[in-house]
């Protein structure tokens, strides 16, 4: 639900403005309006400090520096030249120099193992130097006046630039120097990065704060200051002892939707959990209803039919458990452990309905209680051929948009009066009306006679909400044609809507068979057993399963989240345009 929220306004002196604003941070609880934003010298200065931070933050974190890369450059060219110089042992630069100054010439050669020849040994001083699978490297010596013959002149390469035993020792030396910067960094990673946290964010509180000093109102030829603040109703006795104390002139009064105060989310220990679910579409307007106690339900269901499977429900609850312990530390499931495990959970439950656990059909599988086989939603759907979870995941569907219009007529009578939403109470009459008069006639509780008169009863209705009084006051005929475009857009809208839950059943049903497939094909590679055949099928079943159970949970996660933000918001009215509750406070800076 939406916490209520106190309207504060505030009158004070301008030279008193800044002492204010600290005192309201103390407090912890004032979110001061920021209608203005200035990017002006002073918050230009503060919002580059912080950048700066950021970024020097982010080199630590990356375990990388200039020098470093500068390093790691220089050594992959001096493994490159070590690897020429390998062809060439050892030999001693300045003995070359010498021999060259004297006028011997010695030249270096490589030829194909094809192409070389012996005979070349007896035309002239050669020496082969050494000799791979695909070549021969050798070396010539002639004196003054002596020439190569043409076929061993054409090989003729690039004299080495130093040996293998210079190269390798520039190697070392590199590596060194490498090893020593990143020892350095990471030494300065650990002592840095937190103290560099803290002063980022004390950077963020700083503009904060200066944003809302910016976005007071001046009056009285400037020397007066007006504030206007919002805080939580259940802060308003300790804020009004400390506000009674201060030297400003204060009143208060209830938040009301045209304040557009922001928004603070107050829900139970479950729902809490998925209130980033919310945040992630928009936090809803003051007027408007939370929707995340329904969220929390439907995404969870959605989540682990998409899923299917007991097997990944388990690793998913452990994986929530160890991120809860902080045995496992992954940077973007901070905070999400509890959440993780609740969806592992509803997976297991789920997996265990469907009969599915890591791509194995449970009902097949001997030692699995028969209590516990008759519970599970296997085969077709009575007096259809469709599977039962193709069947749920249509009639889910149904609810959650049935759900989604009772929301949609509720809220809106509540913000805009009856009078506005006659035409979405006829849609939702018929809707649910037609749904009741379905069930009772195929559990034969209705007659004829009252068949009958129900489905006239509900037509008409709905109809003249529909078509004749959408919106009262207005000329009849336009009503009538607004009606008709309204029942052409809900029409396709819904079913479409309805069908889109099928994907639901079709990604439960894609993880279950390629699951299914790594447990075939490794069973077809297990054979008659072995060590080695044994080894083979437990690392195809780890690598296949750990692939499947990383795409499933990928589409588990996006699917739900399109059906929660796409169909549900959609038919429920949902804006989602509120601002989020973020109160001034001192404590910012040490939160972390």
């Amino acid at each position: 639900m939406i916490e209520k929220m106190t309207k504060y306004s505030f009158i004070l002196m301008n030279e008193d403005k800044e002492k204010f604003i600290e005192q309201l941070s103390a407090l912890g609880v004032m979110d001061i309006t920021r209608a203005k934003k200035p990017m002006d010298e002073r918050s230009t200065r503060i919002y580059a400090e912080a950048l700066s931070i950021k970024q020097q933050m982010a080199e630590l974190e990356a375990e990388t520096s200039d020098e470093l890369k500068s390093l790691q450059t220089k050594l992959a060219e001096a493994r490159r030249r070590f690897a020429d110089a390998q062809a060439w042992g050892e030999f001693s630069s300045e003995s070359l120099e010498d021999l060259a100054s004297k006028g011997v010439n010695v030249r270096f050669h490589r030829a194909t193992l094809k192409k070389y020849d012996p005979s070349w040994a007896e035309k002239v001083a050669l020496e082969v130097i050494s000799e791979d699978k695909s070549a021969i490297y050798f070396a010539t010596v002639t004196v003054p006046g002596e020439e190569l013959p043409v076929a061993v002149a054409a090989t003729e390469v690039a004299k080495p630039s130093e040996s293998a035993v210079e190269a390798q020792s520039e190697i070392d030396a590199l590596q060194a120097a490498a090893d020593k910067e990143l020892a350095s960094i990471r030494e300065a990673k650990e002592r840095e990065v937190p103290r560099l946290k803290k002063l980022y964010d004390s950077r963020l509180n700083q503009l904060d704060r200066y944003f809302a000093s910016s976005a007071a109102a001046s009056a009285a030829e400037d020397k007066l200051t007006v504030l206007v603040g919002f805080a939580p109703c259940t802060e308003d006795g300790r804020l009004k002892a400390e506000l009674d104390a201060s030297d400003a002139f204060w009143m208060s009064e209830p938040a009301a939707e045209d304040d557009n105060p922001p928004i603070k989310l107050r829900n139970n220990w479950f729902s809490r959990k998925f209130e980033c679910i919310t945040g992630m579409y928009g936090m809803p307007v003051y007027g408007e209803f939370d929707p995340t106690p329904i969220i929390s339900i439907f995404f969870l269901l959605f989540f682990a039919m998409c899923m299917g499977d007991a097997g990944y429900g388990i690793i998913l609850l452990l994986f929530g458990i160890a991120l809860n312990k902080k045995w496992v530390k992954i940077g973007m499931f901070d905070g999400l452990g509890t959440l993780i495990a609740f969806l592992g959970v509803a997976t297991l439950v789920v997996g265990l309905v469907l009969g599915t656990a890591f791509g194995v059909n449970l009902t097949e599988v001997s030692w699995i209680p028969q209590g516990l086989k008759n519970i599970m939603l296997t085969g077709k759907f009575p007096g259809t051929d469709y599977d039962y979870p193709m069947v749920l995941s249509v009639l889910i569907g149904i609810v959650h948009l049935c759900l989604a219009m009772t929301v949609k007529a509720i809220l809106y009578t509540k913000r805009f009066g009856f009078k506005e939403t006659v035409s979405t109470w006829g849609w939702l009459l018929l809707i649910l009306g037609g749904i009741a008069i379905v069930v009772l006639m195929l559990a034969g509780v209705l007659s004829a006679g009252a068949l009958r008169i129900a489905i006239i009863a509900v037509g008409v209705v709905s109809a003249l909400g529909i078509f004749i009084f959408n919106k009262p006051g207005r000329n009849p005929l336009i009503n009538i044609g607004a009606g008709l475009w309204d029942t052409y857009q809900m029409v396709t809208g819904l079913l479409g809507d309805v069908l889109s839950y099928i994907r639901l059943y079709a990604l439960g049903l894609a993880g279950g068979m390629l699951g299914g497939a790594f447990n075939t094909l490794g069973n077809m590679v297990l054979g008659d057993g072995g060590v080695g055949k044994w080894i083979a099928f437990v690392v195809i079943l780890l690598i296949g399963h750990t692939l499947n159970l990383l795409m499933s949970g990928l589409g588990a996660f996006v699917h739900p989240l399109r059906l929660n933000f796409l169909e549900y918001f959609k038919n429920s009215g949902y804006e989602g345009m509120g601002a989020k509750y973020i109160p001034l406070d001192n404590n910012k800076e040490n939160n972390n």
